[in-house]
């Protein structure tokens, strides 16, 4: 009979499954991710490049251009995009180790830019070197 009793008090305790310590631990982790996920966000360090780069070259070289008005010149021509974008492949076939220099004046949005710079891609110019102004030291 002792066996029957011994058995039968296994079973009550693994009937009742105490939540406390669970429920510790789930409070626990929600408050070191609550605590640690601002600092996540504001912690990256970033360090950008400098503006000074090396000189420009001077030969075989043509510039693009985008001024505060939103009109883009290629060399010291106005073009629409369109005349741009076949310019820019007759000059490519034309002369294919040609460098392009994109030059952006400052109050032009960042979008402008880039949507200019995917259209200098798709003309098929790979390399377009962004021109800035130095730092004044």
């Amino acid at each position: 009979m002792s066996l029957k009793k011994r058995r039968r008090h296994e079973m009550k305790a693994l009937d009742q499954i105490d939540m406390t310590p669970l429920l510790d631990l789930t409070f626990l982790l929600l408050i070191v991710f609550m605590i640690s996920m601002p600092l996540m966000e504001y912690g990256t360090k970033i360090d950008p490049p400098e503006m000074n780069s090396n000189e420009l070259p001077l030969d075989n070289v043509k510039s693009v251009s985008i001024t505060s008005s939103g009109t883009i010149m290629l060399g010291s021509e106005a073009v629409t995009r369109e005349q741009l974008v076949e310019k820019l492949k007759a000059l490519k076939a034309s002369e294919p180790k040609t460098q392009l220099l994109l030059r952006a004046d400052g109050s032009r949005k960042y979008d402008d830019v880039i949507s200019l710079m995917a259209l200098i891609r798709s003309s098929g110019f790979a390399d377009v070197t962004l021109v800035t102004r130095a730092e004044a030291k």
